[in-house]
This record gives structure tokens, C-alpha cells and sequence, in this order.
């Protein structure tokens, strides 16, 4: 017969049991929960090792290039769905492209027999509105010196829903040893996904000397009024204080408009 002071004792070493398998049991939670951070602490550590070796965080002016997707945040543009618009352009004449803009005029004339396709879209688009209204989105300011144009969205993902052809690739002069050649001061280019072909509305507009490789097609130059509009544009800045944002004086093209000369 078990007396109630035995009892008592297993009892006693029942919970004592107990309390010691609940602080095992925490013991291994808690080596577990360390071994994952760890672990996950390991993946932040390798990455950021791996972002710093490839020159991500370098405080070095870097070249930027401008795409149509370049922006961090933007999405990457859709698959195209129509077709470009048909040739309807003199390719032996030249047009002008005048941009009545909130930060000022900006006309720049096109070359039709040198970049027929572009020059042909540009009129189709601008004929039936589709710039009036809309945002350049982008200005750099540090390694090139553009503002970036053409995006219905603003965001730097949008387009006419189709694809022109590079052209006039050739035009100004071979590459140097970094596979990059100037685009002067005044040159308008396609902007692309950094892709063969996949231009499409948006462009950008060069206010100073910028190295670029020769993958964007330049078929634009802009008078020396629109220049200085876009170099009192550029001495403001990007809306964050950073080399490559939105400007922080917003421009906005009011109308756009182009004539055959």
C-alpha cells in the first residue's frame, strides 16, 4: 500500500519529469530557431557580398542606361499585340516634332530618310494625341544626361502596344574600347528594353555629352532652345536627390505635334 507521503514523492518527481522535458523541448525550439536564422542570416550576408562585389552599392558614378524598363520599380513592358502603323511618311523629306511642354517648348527635327520606321511612328502617334498629356518620367543626371519621354503610364513600362526596328545604329561613329560612343548634346534616341527591336514610344531627350553603347536609335536634334530647357530642367534635379529619378520639376508634354517641313 502506498502511503500518501510516497504519493507525494512520485508525485513530486512526475512534475519535476514534466518541467524537465518542457525545458528540453524549449531548448531544441530555440536551437532550431537560431540554426534558421543563422541560415537566413548567411543568405543576407552572401548577398550583400555579392551585391558590393558587382558594384551595386559603389558610390562611383555609374552609366546608366535609358530603357523603357529601367526604372527599379517598373515591370518589365508587355508582349507587343499590334503591329507598327503603315509606312505613310515621305522618306526623302524631314519632319519636326515640337513639344509644347510645362517646362517649356522642345522641337527637335527628324531625319525620315535615315530612320523612316521611327520617324513614321512618331507621326502616327502624334497625329491621333497620343503624347498630349503625358509625363517624362526620368531624368538622369549623373554618368549620362537625359530626360526620358513617350510613356502614356508615366511609369516607365508603358508603350504603343507594338515594336519598331532599331535604326541608324551606325550613325555616330565606332565604339571605343568600353563598346560605347557619345550622344552629343541635343541628340533625341529611342529608348528600349535592352533588347534588339523593342523600342516603342518612349525616347529620350540629351542635354549634355553622354556615352552610351550604340543600341539606342538616335533620329532626332533638338534646337538650342530645347536644350536650355532641358538643362534648367536637369539643375533642379530628381524629385529624391538621387543621379536617376523622376524630375523634381515635373514635366509634362501639354501637346505634341509633328509637321513635315
Amino acid at each position: 500500500m502506498v502511503t500518501s507521503d510516497q504519493r507525494r514523492r512520485q508525485l513530486a518527481r512526475e512534475k519535476y519529469e514534466r518541467q524537465q522535458q518542457r525545458r528540453a523541448a524549449a531548448r531544441r525550439k530555440s536551437r532550431q530557431r537560431l540554426a534558421v536564422i543563422g541560415a537566413a542570416a548567411a543568405v543576407v550576408v552572401a548577398t550583400l557580398v555579392g551585391l558590393i562585389a558587382g558594384g551595386v552599392f559603389d558610390s562611383e558614378d555609374k552609366t546608366v542606361e535609358p530603357a523603357a524598363d529601367a526604372s527599379p520599380s517598373a515591370s518589365p513592358t508587355p508582349t507587343p499585340k499590334q503591329s507598327p502603323p503603315a509606312m505613310a511618311i515621305d522618306d526623302k523629306a524631314k519632319y519636326t516634332f515640337d513639344l509644347k511642354t510645362s517646362a517649356g517648348p522642345i522641337k527637335f527635327e527628324m531625319d525620315a530618310a535615315k530612320t523612316p520606321q521611327t520617324v513614321n511612328s512618331f507621326k502616327a502617334l502624334a497625329d491621333k494625341g497620343f503624347f498630349d498629356n503625358t509625363k517624362c518620367h526620368r531624368l538622369v543626371t549623373g554618368g549620362i544626361f537625359v530626360l526620358q519621354c513617350g510613356d502614356p503610364e508615366g511609369t516607365g513600362s508603358g508603350g504603343p502596344g507594338y515594336n519598331i526596328p532599331d535604326e541608324n545604329l551606325d550613325a555616330l561613329g565606332k565604339p571605343n574600347e568600353q563598346g560605347q560612343v557619345v550622344y552629343p548634346a541635343g541628340t533625341v534616341a529611342m529608348a528600349n528594353t535592352g533588347q534588339p527591336g523593342s523600342g516603342g514610344s518612349q525616347f529620350f531627350l540629351v542635354y549634355k555629352d553622354s556615352p552610351l553603347t550604340p543600341t539606342y536609335t538616335p533620329f532626332g536634334k533638338i534646337d538650342p532652345a530645347g536644350v536650355k530647357v532641358l538643362e534648367e530642367v536637369a539643375k533642379a534635379g530628381t524629385a529624391t536627390g538621387t543621379p536617376d529619378g523622376a524630375p523634381k520639376t515635373p514635366v509634362t508634354i501639354e501637346k505634341g505635334t509633328v509637321t513635315k517641313n
